[in-house]
């Protein structure tokens, strides 16, 4: 069998629908096996970058590694942001690259480069992948390919990436049909080892006053949204979010509070500060979550941290008591190890905390300012996107005004790219994730900025017809730097809102064929949130104008404890962003 063949029947296998890519010579044969075979579908993006991003958030919806291919030299290195993103926030990937062949690469000659567009791409992004190999004969494919999929999939998910050779991919191997892959249960059962931890921390829990569960991304990455969400209706004790986790609970499920963090909604950061107790799933907690006061983190209350990577833990704060876990079966046990006296007891403090909630209201943050409310904005959003299946959301002021405000449904996903933190993720994203819904449309939360990054891709969208809702807040200028810059330097834009523009976006939308409008007023909203969704089918845009002085708000005050926001508080130390 040819390899590439080998290699277009055994995607399929492994459950692969779509993969996606851009096409270049080194990786036609692949391509090419591809569209003989009938699958997976090949869908052309117009840059790798976007390529990786698509694969990303179709592996984040559905579970299974994304697949994007690249050819050799540029094509490679272009992936590598998506690469770092898929390793950074904990999504399964195989990333396919082509290679000149075999005899065309330099080897240990000192030179620079042998054959055209030889790149040592297995060198460059192995420090941001979980593997990187490159395939030295036809008859390794096989056992590599498996074991990347595995790889991909195995403890704490992340990317792999495989480099072919060209002449690999043309080779003949004897081996039989591959297989499909085995259905995976999971793990099931907590190890009888964390038992006693599980006791202690109920133990614990039964004397605390005003406790929270703090949802993580990784909650996600692990499979364990539903089994959390029993666990939550049968405690009974309230749920901050991370960034990554905002879509853990839907948004109007009554114990869940907001996102904590740098841009917490503020009440939620106050919750925090009045808490005694705290059980961390699945989150790092970086400077994003905490503020830069750890100390002030920690104080007065007892910390439970849980992970499947040891090496998250007790890191920037130090004194959590920690169990190692796969949080599905750690999740499943401490429901099985709960009394009815653990259940249902913290209503005092659940009204305190929603005492909080009305008196910061997160629509007030940016009251006074001139134009549209953009957190008014993604409440009227929402409302009237219950038919997606998720928010495509980018890097950004809108990525926080988005996370502070979307009023998500219980089976709606939360989609941004979290520790790459990269402009430009979402227009590709929502392709991947339109592919792996489909027909089920998805919305697009992006700012100018980081809409213009990957731009070209709305050719995608309508070469398909995908039922895209693009959504582009555009203040004519990349605000949180701006804002940033008011803070510390004076004022200077620099490169924020001096030296850089934005297109009319309706206008680029409708060059592409797909129907754009545009909005500056609050009293406009309705009816464009209407045109928006005319059509449920197809794409369209809206260009929402917002006020280029628009700040996020609340906004921890650096080197305050995370309780202590702006515009109330002042920072006193430089942040770095």
């Amino acid at each position: 069998m040819k390899v590439a063949d080998y290699i277009a029947r055994s995607l399929v296998q492994q459950g692969v629908g779509h993969v996606f890519e851009v096409s270049g010579g080194m990786i036609t044969h692949l391509l090419d096996s591809c569209y003989r075979l009938g699958g997976p579908q090949v869908i052309s993006m117009r840059h790798e970058q976007a390529a990786g991003f698509a694969a990303e958030a179709y592996a984040r919806m559905t579970g299974v590694p994304g697949v994007a291919l690249a050819t050799s030299g540029p094509g490679a290195t272009n992936l590598l942001t998506a690469i770092g993103s898929c390793y950074f926030d904990s999504t399964p990937a195989v990333f396919i690259t082509g290679q000149v062949n075999r005899q065309e690469l330099k080897g240990q000659r000192a030179v620079r480069q042998l054959g055209f567009q030889e790149t040592d791409i297995v060198a460059i992004a192995r420090p941001i992948t979980k593997a990187a190999w490159l395939v030295e004969s036809p008859e390794a494919v096989p056992a590599m390919l498996a074991r990347a999929f595995a790889t991909a999939l195995a403890g704490r998910p992340g990317p792999v990436l495989v480099d072919i050779p060209m002449d690999v991919q043309r080779g003949d191997i004897a081996v039989a049909e591959p297989e499909p892959k085995p259905v995976q249960a999971g793990a099931t059962s907590i190890d009888p080892a964390l038992a006693g931890d599980i006791d202690q921390l109920v133990v614990s829990l039964r004397g605390a006053r005003r406790p929270l569960l703090l949802a993580g991304g990784g909650l996600r990455c692990a499979r364990a949204a539903d089994v959390f969400r029993k666990l939550v209706s049968e405690l009974s004790v309230p749920v901050v979010t991370s960034l990554m986790g905002v879509d853990a609970l839907p948004f109007d499920e009554p114990l869940r509070v907001g996102m904590i963090g740098t841009y917490g909604n503020r009440w939620a950061n106050l919750a925090m500060g009045r808490s005694d107790w705290l059980l961390v799933l699945g989150s790092r907690l970086d400077i994003r979550q905490t503020g830069s006061d750890v100390d002030a983190f920690k104080q007065g209350r007892t910390i439970f941290q849980v992970d499947i990577d040891a090496g998250e833990m007790n890191q920037r704060v130090p004194g959590c008591r920690t169990i190692c876990s796969d949080l599905k079966p750690f999740l499943a046990g401490l429901r099985t190890r709960l009394a009815e006296k653990d259940r249902g007891h913290w209503s005092q403090w659940c009204a305190e905390i929603a005492e909080l909630r009305e008196r910061w209201p997160d629509t007030a943050e940016t009251q006074g300012a001139p134009g549209i409310n953009p957190n008014a904005f993604m409440h009227a959003l929402a409302r009237s996107s219950t038919r997606a299946s998720a928010f495509a959301v980018d890097v950004g002021q809108h990525q926080m005004w988005a996370a502070q405000s979307l009023r998500l449904g219980p089976a709606q996903r939360f989609l941004t790219s979290g520790g790459m933190g990269a402009m430009g993720f979402a227009l590709p994203a929502a392709v991947g994730v339109a592919f792996a819904s489909a027909p089920i449309p998805v919305v697009v939360v992006a700012g100018d900025g980081g809409f213009q990054h990957n731009i070209h891709d709305l050719q995608t969208i309508a070469h398909h017809r995908l039922p895209i809702k693009m959504v582009v807040m555009n203040n004519h200028c990349h605000g949180m730097v701006r804002q940033f810059q008011q803070s510390y330097f004076e004022s200077r834009f620099q490169s924020t809102l001096w030296g850089y523009s934005a297109p009319d976006f309706a206008k680029v939308a409708a060059a592409y064929g797909i129907p754009g409008f545009t909005i500056a007023a609050e009293s406009e909203i309705p009816g464009a949130l209407a045109s928006l969704w005319q059509d449920p089918s197809g794409p369209a845009l809206l260009q929402v104008m917002i006020d280029e002085s628009m700040p996020i708000f609340p906004k921890i005050a650096f080197g305050r404890p995370m309780t202590e926001m702006e515009p109330q508080a002042k920072p006193v130390d430089m942040e770095g962003m």
